[in-house]
């Protein structure tokens, strides 16, 4: 069996922190998403991983090489007309041949493992498995039918649900995908819709089977997502503890966990946490209190007198502050440099 992670879309809900690097790069817990998709896959002993990434991400290849660091083969496949996720599927062919593979999003974070669709693949040889979780509105995304552990149809964000169970972005598939989507025609937005993919199969006699998910699982698209992905993942790793990495210092400052604390870092007279990832390199110092935010590499932190919470402060970005109360959310973007006036003075 075989890994396919797509990781080719731009990232703009991301944006700035996704201009000077692929979103799947992005950190949780301050390890790249892409990297906790590579390990969900190893953890099933999926070791032959095919990347799908644009041309322009040579970020990807550069940061993973050949994966043989992490136990794996990696083939980076490339998609220069981001089409959607059937048409990325397609492209893959050469690489998955006629094998089975399971097929993860670059950008998701599933708390399940995956070995749950590996047992029902090996149990029932089903053409393709679905996983799935109940969400609150089900408007909101794509939809399953299913009876009796069979999937009888998908339907993208329906206005009359025939269920709450959700497809979020992980699949198991055996090569009869591929004739479905040669039927395919693109969707309303231009793309070849993996949903429409797995209706054709189904409408073709495929058997599709289900996993239900009972973890936390979000799609790191958007900086809230982020956040609360990064705080979920630090309960996972961490519980209430706080981990600090070779060589920083941690001078007179509080730390409520679960915080992790990258190498190389200066921290004096600061508050922080819970839910923070501070990355290599970051100097921090006379910070009343930050909560609930990343810290990305080498940046730096300043005389801020007041909370900090939901915040995202860029790489070798600087933020001086005052005395004075301001607005507790922050979102800095890769090297910047925010001084606030202190209040009746000149400022910085």
């Amino acid at each position: 069996m075989k890994g396919l992670i797509l990781c080719a879309g731009r990232g703009t809900r991301l944006h700035p922190f996704s201009y000077s690097q692929p979103k799947t790069l992005l950190p949780v817990a301050n390890q790249p998403v892409l990297l906790h998709c590579i390990r969900k896959l190893l953890e099933v002993n999926v070791k032959d991983i095919g990347i799908m990434i644009h041309p322009s991400q040579n970020q990807i290849p550069e940061y993973l090489g050949d994966g043989s660091q992490y136990g794996a083969t990696i083939r980076y496949i490339r998609q220069e007309s981001l089409l959607g996720i059937a048409h990325a599927v397609k492209i893959a062919q050469p690489f998955l041949q006629n094998e089975p593979f399971l097929l993860l999003l670059g950008d998701n974070l599933v708390m399940d493992s995956l070995s749950d669709l590996i047992h029902v693949f090996s149990q029932s040889q089903p053409d393709g498995i679905v996983m799935l979780s109940e969400v609150e509105k089900p408007q909101d995304y794509g939809i399953a039918e299913v009876y009796e552990g069979r999937l009888l149809s998908v339907a993208e964000k329906p206005v009359q649900p025939k269920s709450n169970l959700a497809v979020i972005g992980v699949y198991l598939f055996t090569n009869r995908i591929f004739e479905a989507i040669t039927s395919l025609q693109p969707s309303s937005r231009g793309e070849y819709e993996i949903t429409d993919a797995i209706q054709a199969m189904i409408e073709r006699g495929c058997v599709i089977a289900h996993s239900t998910a009972h973890g936390k699982y979000s799609d790191v698209g958007r900086i809230d997502r982020w956040l609360e992905a990064n705080q979920w993942m630090l309960i996972q790793e961490l519980g209430n503890d706080f981990s600090i990495g070779k060589g920083s210092v941690i001078k007179d400052c509080k730390i409520i966990g679960p915080v992790l604390i990258g190498e190389g870092c200066h921290l004096e007279n600061c508050r922080v946490g819970p839910y923070v990832s501070i990355q290599d390199g970051v100097q921090l110092s006379n910070c009343t209190h930050i909560e609930n935010s990343i810290l990305l590499e080498n940046c730096r932190l300043q005389d801020i007198d007041w909370k900090l919470q939901n915040s995202v402060f860029g790489r070798s970005s600087t933020v001086k502050g005052d005395a004075g109360k301001r607005t507790g959310v922050l979102i800095v973007s890769d090297k910047s440099s925010i001084h606030f006036p202190a209040r009746g003075g000149d400022g910085f």
